[in-house]
């Protein structure tokens, strides 16, 4: 990556994202946009190289936005990012925690420290984002608010921290994909994850027949989530990530059953595996939940 590559975020300088950035494109440009429909544009008209986007947590789900982006976009995975997430409780300089009653972030941030709010008697306020809270918290002055961010955040818009790594989860961890425009060859040397969406057709056991093929094909699916698309109860989208390269044989076979047996397919990419992957599979005495050093 060189210094003129472009990479946008949603949320503003400070947020979850902006690290995610940070630590997988260390010479990269790191762009703030407003809203994820923000970021895609960027991608598909040129004007950023890649968009880093959150698309689960390990405390609070899937982020259900993007799901429901995905399908009427043009971008492509080309890769991934796993950031352990450490929320920070911020206020103003020399606000003692005593004086604080409500904490501003975003709703994901807040359900990921709830204990630890209702511990400290803390009222949590849901806001845009976690570093836009922080923004806020800073220019309000108000000296019985705070905010939950990273300690990035607190650097750049002057807050202290008065409590670290307050979230309830020590393994809370966000998956980011970069995405681009157009796809990327993925390595044939190492391991990869294939993405995809599909809708299988309205038939009797049609999903149970779609997914036969990765099982007797030996394909291991580590992700699949099913969502309802344009508000109606009877067609739901799937979204699936699995193990390996549509060129390999047992990946292709199992593609052309679920193909077969759906009416629509539409490969979102195949990329290098985050060796946090392996990291996570690890017994647990010599496991590091340390991200990966770059995409």
């Amino acid at each position: 990556m060189t210094g003129t590559t472009k990479v946008v975020f949603q949320g503003e300088p400070g947020a979850n994202s902006h690290i995610a950035v940070n630590e997988a494109f260390a010479d990269a440009e790191a762009v703030a946009m407003a809203t994820f429909e923000d970021c895609f544009a960027a991608v598909e008209n040129g004007s950023a190289r890649y968009a880093m986007i959150p698309i689960e947590n390990s405390t609070a789900g899937r982020v259900a936005d993007i799901h429901t982006l995905l399908p009427a976009s043009g971008v492509h995975f080309v890769g991934e990012h796993f950031l352990p997430i450490r929320h920070q409780l911020m206020a103003l300089p020399g606000t003692p925690l005593s004086r604080i009653s409500r904490v501003y972030s975003h709703v994901q941030a807040l359900g990921q420290c709830r204990s630890t709010l209702r511990r400290l008697g803390l009222k949590p306020v849901v806001a845009a984002d976690t570093a836009g809270s922080a923004r806020q918290v800073a220019a309000d002055r108000d000296p019985t608010a705070a905010a939950i961010a990273s300690s990035l955040a607190a650097e750049i818009y002057g807050l202290e921290v008065l409590a670290n790594d307050i979230e309830d989860e020590a393994h809370n961890t966000t998956r980011f994909v970069v995405m681009a425009a157009e796809p990327e060859p993925a390595p044939r040397d190492a391991a990869v994850m294939t993405s995809f969406l599909f809708r299988v057709r309205n038939v009797p056991a049609a999903l149970y027949k779609a997914l036969g093929g990765f099982a007797t094909n030996g394909v291991n699916m580590v992700k699949l989530e099913s969502y309802q698309l344009g508000g109606q109860f009877f067609a739901s989208m799937f979204y699936a990530d699995v193990e390996g390269h549509p060129e390999d044989e047992n990946l292709s076979l199992a593609l052309e059953e679920l193909r077969f047996f759906s009416a629509n397919v539409r490969m979102l990419g195949t990329y290098p595996a985050s060796p946090f992957r392996e990291a996570i599979r690890e017994p647990a005495e010599n496991r590091s939940l340390r991200p990966s050093p770059g995409v």
